[in-house]
């Protein structure tokens, strides 16, 4: 590790926090958003949904986006979308303005989401990638406690009506600094000798530390000309359906825990379970803390127990808890168990789904292919967001406690597909995994 390697990867993972905080602010302002705009169920649930349609689509583009112009620069333009989707968000005068604000934000969100691990992958040496790609994890789980904790601040202050207006517009300073640092660290090794610019290639190299350039820069050349010898093959082609369907399933059951729903509407969750305003912003950074804690000890674990057992450890914990947040809305009794309920569902989920999809989702697709695999795990994971996220609040409209009994019935359902289907890849190689799935 050297001060530039540190710089390059802090201020690629800075996408990560600004993805974290731009996702989690909006449960801040659900409440405010509903009084001022006059909105239903249905257009509150539209609101949050508009981000997550900008998110996939981001998620989507961004990589041939990066391919084209390069990760960092790729990158500034995320940092753009974030700091107009921010100015959007904090002076909009109507909600039609409002949601084109917040769908510039999604496109920001799925952008870095692929473009900065990425970027982070491509300049990190392999002894330290593992480490350094979970730093944007990591990241994100801190950008949704700062976004948690920023609200619990601003609604401390008595703002009154302007109060969503400023917790949308704390996003600001972060995405105006994530812009200026991207103006101090390289360009990708790996795109430049992608765009025949290996003597650029070399030099930033041997900036990250290289102990010897020439032979890695080789050996990047050799990958590259035999991935081009290996991009036409198509997935669908019947050699793969069970590394997709493992993809996508992990993908799915994420949503299909309610996470996001949970981190969307935490402090309207809360409120309707009786806590005032600032006791449910307090209750909200509570659960923010603990998802940053517990997504530390799931790195930990993900190596040592191995991502299945995490996976069913996970689902039985979240079956439990869920089924006991929709006893409470159900009978209306027991709300002091509720933020103590809730922590136990992020604790096993942030210990398994959270710490293994994206490295399941990595691990089970051959070379050739992976590219392509994660793109179809990673839109599985955005689209399901997407649909649950923008149909929560008509559904708790007509029964709070049906929501998580849903939650509860499908992390059930995980817990045997896991168990009968999902293979443990702890500790084998890429080629025993492919060889463990039936694939030659």
């Amino acid at each position: 590790m050297n001060r530039y390697l540190v710089k390059a990867t802090a201020v690629g993972a800075l996408g990560g926090l600004l993805f974290g905080f731009d996702t989690a602010v909006i449960a801040g302002t659900t409440q405010q958003l509903t009084e001022v705009f006059h909105l239903t169920p249905f257009t509150l649930g539209l609101t949050v949904f508009i981000g997550l349609v900008g998110t996939v689509i981001g998620a989507m583009g961004s990589g041939v986006l990066g391919q084209k112009i390069g990760g960092r620069e790729a990158l500034r333009i995320m940092a753009i979308l974030y700091t107009i989707s921010a100015l959007g968000c904090a002076f909009a005068w109507s909600w039609n303005v409002l949601m084109i604000a917040r769908l510039i934000g999604g496109l920001g969100i799925g952008g870095s989401s692929v473009l900065g691990p990425v970027y982070i992958a491509e300049l990190a040496p392999a002894r330290l990638r593992g480490r350094m790609v979970g730093l944007f994890q990591i990241n994100v789980v801190i950008g949704i406690l700062l976004a948690y904790l920023s609200n619990y601040i601003i609604t401390t202050c008595n703002l009154g009506l302007l109060q969503w207006r400023w917790e949308f517009g704390v996003a600001i300073v972060p995405s105006l600094l994530f812009l200026t640092l991207l103006y101090g660290i390289p360009r990708s090794s790996r795109w430049l000798v992608t765009t025949n610019q290996t003597g650029e290639a070399r030099e930033v190299l041997e900036l990250m530390g290289s102990p010897d350039s020439a032979a890695e820069l080789q050996e990047i050349v050799d990958s590259i000309h035999l991935e081009h010898g290996l991009k036409e093959e198509p997935l669908f082609n019947g050699r793969y359906n069970k590394p997709i369907f493992l993809a996508v399933s992990v993908g799915l059951f994420n949503q299909l825990s309610g996470i996001n729903a949970i981190l969307y509407y935490s402090n309207y969750i809360f409120a309707s379970a009786g806590f005032s305003a600032n006791s449910a912003a307090l209750q909200t950074v509570g659960v923010g803390l603990v998802n940053l804690l517990a997504t530390f000890l799931g790195m930990t674990l993900i190596d040592k127990l191995g991502r299945r057992t995490l996976l069913l450890i996970g689902a039985t914990g979240m079956t439990l808890a869920l089924a006991g947040v929709a006893a409470i809305f159900h009978t209306q009794t027991h709300q002091n168990l509720l933020v103590w309920l809730l922590v136990l569902f992020i604790v096993f989920f942030a210990i398994s789904q959270g710490s293994v999809i994206w490295v399941y989702i990595a691990e089970v697709f051959p070379s050739r292919v992976r590219s392509k695999g994660q793109s179809i795990g990673s839109s599985s994971h955005w689209i399901m967001n997407a649909l649950i996220a923008g149909t929560f609040p008509l559904i708790a409209a007509k029964s709070q406690a049906l929501p998580f009994a849903f939650f509860a019935a499908m992390m059930l359902l995980q817990f045997f597909i896991v168990l009968f289907v999902y293979p443990e890849t702890k500790g084998s190689s890429l080629e025993a995994i492919q060889a463990q799935l039936g694939i030659q």
